[in-house]
């Protein structure tokens, strides 16, 4: 099915086509609509016009009032002020509009495809192989996640990517450990896969840093092994292939418990990209790109200095022979362009990492890696705060494990549940179905409601309560539209466009019309708590609807009973449709 131009967009077109027809001498204007409390809307690109051709600014408003078509889109338009139009759009136009969104085959709501869509390579949920995930891995697979489903429903053509830490010299020490001791990741019964994995990567990790601190000898033959390793020796590898192995077992494990897919191409970690990095060097330092400095390879820029007003390198390569962060990156950036032909590249990476990246992109930049039809862009997240606003640590001041963090999340939603669950019969199997979607949906949607630059506190009590903007205020708005529906009996959802609309209906049909628009200004901006903050309002604006117009009333005619179950239907589809685009479930009940 087509898509469904939104109310706004048709007004724009039509005020844009009546300045062209009334002002001929002011070529193309911007009407410059915006939602208004006087009214509907709110047209003040006129005064503008008027400045620029000399005009009454208010004779120039009638002008353009009088080429305006006549048609059902408007209800009434009045000019106010300076030349400023007061627009109300006629309750038909509403419905109507949001009659053909619903009759959607696609599923889509009406939302169109972007037009020239493009492909992007994502790159998210960065965990470290043989260590544990922790409260710091939380952002980038959330957001990272809400942005490949946004950028995906839009029409882009998504690459995830998970860019693991999966080498470097720690290796050298855990795959000494393990030929010295074989066997030694061998699961203990008793625990899950995930589990079970975790527990054995910590218990070899800890043991091996043990002994290289308290033996000279192993902490030789440990550095050896990395040479070993990054010369791609057999035996080597097969053991650090192991390590790898059994951590994707525990990934997966924590990320299927945050709801998320992580599917094992996507997985192309610092070492996928360990054959490119000499010929990154050798590119970069041919063409000038890059310069010895000390021994090391170096890209040096105007506008990095440190506190000694020397300028601040990003170092390739090291004295030593070893290969930085920034040659494994940009190693990256080429495979991403010129073997994925992406056209843009997210990183939804920590903002403490701006300064790198900043780098890295500009170095692309000067090696031709990044042209000017390709552009990369980070989508810097802050920090996640305890309650005392200071980084969130566990009472001891240790890092909070995310699975710790996931299960108490999942057991303080259950409890909410639960409590709720005799009003409408829940069974034990959906009470903790529910617990589980209705907690991961708050660690979620705390996240996502807050701007990703900015740092947020985890307040756990905060993020299941009832009231306020939260995941569960939203689940919850879903779950009461099912059952009026479930009580509706013969009444059936259908629009009734020759309806007079209430203001709360009025209200509730102009924020489900926006739908669209709003997805395409987060999928532009990588914004995803702009999608937060409409799927809340959209709630909030249901729950006026619902104080000020009964649905089921036994007072209202079929027609109004049929058009009100229609909005609400229509309003269930949309926070669906958004929840699940951040990435949290709606239940039917709880």
């Amino acid at each position: 099915m087509a898509s469904v131009p939104s109310l706004a967009s048709t007004l724009q077109q039509q005020l844009a086509d009546a300045l062209t027809a009334a002002l001929p001498d002011a070529g193309t204007a911007d009407p410059l609509l915006r939602r208004s409390d006087r009214a509907d809307f709110q047209a003040n690109g006129i005064l503008a016009l008027a400045k620029k051709l000399k005009g009454n600014p208010r004779e120039l408003a009638g002008q353009v009032t009088a080429a305006l078509p006549a048609g059902e889109l408007i209800k009434d338009i009045e000019v106010s002020g300076p030349g400023f139009l007061n627009i109300t759009l006629a309750d038909r136009a509403i419905v109507e509009t949001l009659a053909a969104r619903a009759a959607d085959t696609e599923g889509r709501l009406g939302v169109p495809v972007a037009a020239g869509a493009g492909k992007t390579v994502i790159d998210y949920a960065q965990p470290n192989v043989a260590k544990e995930m922790h409260v710091g891995h939380l952002r980038s697979a959330v957001i990272g996640d809400a942005m490949v489903r946004i950028l995906e429903f839009t029409g882009e053509d998504v690459v995830r990517r998970h860019h693991i830490g999966d080498w470097g010299t720690q290796f050298g020490m855990l795959i000494q450990y393990l030929i010295e001791h074989p066997g030694a990741l061998k699961h203990e019964g008793g625990a899950s896969d995930g589990e079970a994995a975790m527990s054995t990567l910590n218990r070899v990790y800890k043991a091996s840093r043990a002994l290289f601190d308290s033996d000279e000898e192993f902490k030789a033959r440990s550095r050896d092994r990395v040479v070993a390793l990054q010369a791609g020796d057999a035996e080597t590898l097969e053991l650090w292939q192991g390590f790898v192995d059994e951590s994707k077992i525990y990934f997966h494990s924590v990320f299927d418990k945050l709801d998320m897919e992580v599917r094992d191409p996507d997985i192309v970690g610092e070492s996928g990209y360990n054959d490119m990095l000499e010929e990154t060097c050798r590119i970069l330092e041919e063409t000038g790109v890059a310069v010895r400095s000390e021994g090391a390879l170096c890209v040096f820029f105007d506008d990095v200095k440190g506190p000694d007003g020397n300028k601040v390198p990003l170092i390739v390569k090291k004295t030593n022979g070893g290969y930085g962060y920034a040659a494994t990156d940009l190693s990256a950036i080429r495979n991403r362009v010129q073997d994925l032909k992406a056209d843009t590249l997210l990183y939804v990476v920590d903002a403490r990492q701006s300064l790198h990246f900043k780098m890295v992109f500009e170095t692309a930049r000067r090696a031709g890696w990044l042209g000017d039809g390709v552009k990369a862009v980070q989508l810097a997240f802050g920090t996640v705060l305890g309650k005392d606003g200071k980084p969130f640590k566990t009472r001891e001041g240790t890092t909070v494990r995310l699975e710790d963090l996931l299960d108490e999340a999942v057991a303080r939603a259950t409890a909410v549940v639960r409590e709720k669950a005799g009003k409408v019969g829940l069974s034990e199997e959906e009470i903790v179905g529910n617990g589980r979607y209705v907690g991961i949906g708050a660690v979620k949607y705390a996240d996502l409601s807050t701007s990703a630059v900015r740092d947020y506190k985890f307040d756990l009590d905060q993020m299941v309560s009832l009231n306020g903007d939260t995941s569960v205020y939203l689940q919850y708005a879903y779950a009461r539209i099912q059952s009026i529906l479930r009580k509706a009996g013969d009444a059936v959802p259908a629009a009734h466009p020759e309806l007079a609309l209430a203001p709360a209906e009025r209200a509730l049909g102009l924020h489900l019309d926006q739908f669209g628009e709003v997805l395409a200004e987060v999928a532009a901006g990588y914004e995803p708590h702009k999608l937060a903050a409409y799927l809340y309002q959209l709630a909030s604006h249901l729950t006026t609807f619902y104080d000020q117009c009964q649905v089921l009333s036994p007072d209202n005619a079929p027609e109004v009973v049929e058009n009100r179950l229609f909005l609400v239907e229509l309003t269930a589809r949309t926070l669906h449709q958004g929840m699940a685009l951040l990435g949290i479930r709606t239940p039917e009940r709880l």
